[in-house]
């Protein structure tokens, strides 16, 4: 477009610049008809050799050449000359670029002083001022241009990091997803096995030891002259283990507790057990007597069932003593006695479901349960657990 405009305008001032002759406008057309179609053949027809800096520099320096002798021939042609310092970018080499610079500042300037040859020393002087206005106008031209494509090449790697942003997002997400999934299974499958351990600690401590002494109480009418009184025993404790069991199903508190405190629970645990052995047993509590959480108040119950039956199963012993004492941050349950006592490392203490019981039932409520024995010594079982207040209604 700007090839066409120079030349319209230089046809018409052509007589100015004595140029006006048909040999001169014919060869003023062949030079148009040569550079016009030298830039369709460099750029339009082969559109892919923009990427190539090597061929860009031959078109660049085939049309400046063009351009500067048609500034020659016409000043007006500058219109044209100075589409060069946009297609300045295409030159990717330093020295090509700062050459390119410099031949389409000295065409401008020639024409812009009033064309070429320069003549006298004004058109001298006039010249050199227009080249170095030239000069700093294409340099300022390219320094906008650096800017333009460093902002450009900062902008496109910061789309780029954000794309790798955005892919590691997703599968961080995804990543996430799946760990949610693994922890939410593993959570299930925990608490199905909680449940699991939970229920046999609660058959074990109840339903197991009632009717293990239902069934010394029916095996004792076989060869005791009071068969009325032995029944009646074996029927109050199948009674207890069914609603032990029921009680276990639904999670409840043991049943001594719907009714009594802690304290008087392991007093009557005790009282009941002296009833069915022959080793002396005493129950001693200190401490401020207060209400506890159900689950602490339960476990310390079930801690000393468990362990006044291995005392009736397994100690022979004389004396049993049960203390519990409430402290201000814990509530401890000692259960002593002097019977036969065991290797604790043995195969009795290691695969004992009631000590490994005891020890979950402590472990639940991130308290401490100690075991102190040895063969012919006796044995000391003491439960610390946080002294946790019943909660408000």
């Amino acid at each position: 477009m700007l090839l066409g405009l120079a030349s319209l305008i230089a046809s018409a001032t052509a007589s100015l610049f004595g140029v006006h002759t048909p040999t001169w406008l014919i060869v003023q057309a062949v030079l148009v008809l040569a550079v016009g179609s030298w830039s369709w053949w460099w750029t339009i027809a082969h559109p892919h050799w923009r990427r190539d800096p090597d061929r860009m520099a031959i078109h660049f320096a085939g049309r400046s050449i063009v351009a500067f002798i048609l500034t020659w021939i016409n000043p007006f042609f500058g219109i044209y000359a100075w589409v060069g310092y946009l297609d300045l970018g295409e030159l990717k080499h330093p020295a090509r670029r700062r050459l390119g610079m410099f031949a389409v500042a000295v065409t401008l300037a020639g024409s812009q002083s009033g064309g070429f040859p320069i003549a006298g020393v004004l058109q001298g002087a006039i010249f050199l001022v227009l080249l170095a206005v030239n000069i700093g106008l294409v340099l300022l031209l390219d320094h906008l241009q650096a800017q333009i494509r460093r902002r450009t090449e900062e902008q496109v790697a910061m789309i780029e990091q954000l794309g790798r942003l955005n892919e590691d997002l997703e599968s961080a997400a995804r990543e996430n997803a799946e760990l949610h999934k693994t922890v939410v299974e593993q959570a299930r499958e925990a608490g199905i096995l909680d449940e699991r351990q939970r229920l046999a600690r609660e058959i074990h401590d109840t339903i197991a030891q009632s009717l293990a002494g239902a069934l010394a109480q029916l095996q004792a009418v076989q060869s005791s002259g009071e068969p009325n009184a032995r029944v009646e025993r074996a029927t109050a404790l199948v009674r207890s283990a069914l609603g032990d069991a029921r009680r276990s199903v639904l999670d409840l508190s043991p049943e001594p507790l719907s009714s009594t405190g802690l304290a008087e629970a392991v007093m009557t645990l005790v009282e009941e057990w002296r009833g069915d052995h022959s080793p002396q047993a005493r129950v001693i509590v200190t401490g401020n007597v207060r209400a506890l959480h159900p689950e602490v108040e339960a476990t310390v119950l079930r801690v000393a069932q468990e362990a006044l039956a291995n005392v009736g199963k397994h100690a022979d012993a004389d004396r049993v003593g049960v203390t519990l004492t409430y402290d201000t941050d814990q509530v401890v349950l000692d259960v002593r006695d002097d019977g036969s006592g065991f290797d604790p490392a043995g195969d009795v203490g290691s695969t004992s479901f009631g000590l490994r019981g005891m020890r979950q039932r402590a472990d639940r409520l991130n308290g401490i349960l100690n075991l102190e024995t040895c063969p012919g010594s006796g044995t000391a079982i003491s439960l610390h657990l946080p002294a946790l207040p019943k909660e408000a209604a």
